[in-house]
């Protein structure tokens, strides 16, 4: 998953970003209908979404609130990785760093993003599912990306599998936001291509980042090198 510069990205797109026409007014509304492109098949293009975030910043009246959430939550889905913070550092700091007095909607959203990518950066995975089924805000910045939880699952699922060759079904029913250890099942069997043993134990299939490695440590230390030592000890003794 390349959300920083995806195959997906057009030549429209690559020569915006890449060119003038990224400080072009105009050229907001190309990247938002590439944004909702992203948003329906479900790929990523941080860099492309930094720019329109960019033409944001320059032209304040051309913002957009529904679109800003949705780079967001984009971003979000890249983690870990730094993109949610660099998209997040191209809002206004009443935007990103909202108040005690703050009644902006935007504002809000903004903060409850943060909280949601905290979660996931932290690896509290069970955490997450539980704050995103808190509340119904959550739900309506997450409605226009498509297969937002699908998403989410997968990335989970990726990052287990470069620490761990066995889990227990009920650890990740929790880490994956599912309601019984019957869908963990048919989720790691069907869309992970992995085994479930008879004790529940699901096997995780050998991979260059959870396979054991062993270390040889190797120190070369002359006799030259005790001598000195020695000579040390000797002489601060005297």
């Amino acid at each position: 998953m390349n959300g920083e510069d995806p195959q997906e990205r057009p030549e429209q797109i690559r020569n915006i970003i890449n060119g003038l026409e990224r400080y072009n007014p105009q050229a907001a509304d190309v990247l938002e209908a590439y944004l909702q492109q992203q948003c329906e098949e479900k790929f990523c293009d941080c860099n492309a979404n930094r720019a329109l975030l960019k033409l944001y910043q320059l032209n304040p009246d051309r913002i957009k609130d529904e679109v800003i959430t949705n780079i967001l939550v984009k971003a979000m889905t890249q983690f870990p990785s730094p993109q949610f913070d660099l998209s997040l550092h191209l809002l206004s700091p009443s935007q990103s760093n909202p108040g005690p007095n703050s009644t902006s909607d935007l504002t809000e959203a903004v903060s409850k993003l943060r909280v949601l990518n905290a979660q996931l950066e932290g690896a509290q995975y069970a955490r997450f599912w539980v704050t995103l089924d808190s509340d119904d805000i959550y739900a309506d910045l997450t409605t226009d990306i498509a297969g937002f939880e699908e998403m989410i699952r997968l990335r989970i699922a990726h990052l287990v599998s470069q620490a761990y060759r066995e889990v227990q079904t009920s650890v990740l029913e929790g880490w994956l936001g599912l309601d019984s250890e019957d869908e963990v099942k048919k989720f790691v069997i069907e869309t992970c291509g992995w085994r479930v043993g008879e004790d529940g134990l699901v096997q995780i299939p050998k991979n260059p980042d959870n396979e054991a490695k062993k270390a040889e440590i190797r120190e070369d230390v002359s006799v030259d090198m005790f001598g000195r030592v020695i000579k040390r000890a000797w002489e601060d003794s005297a």
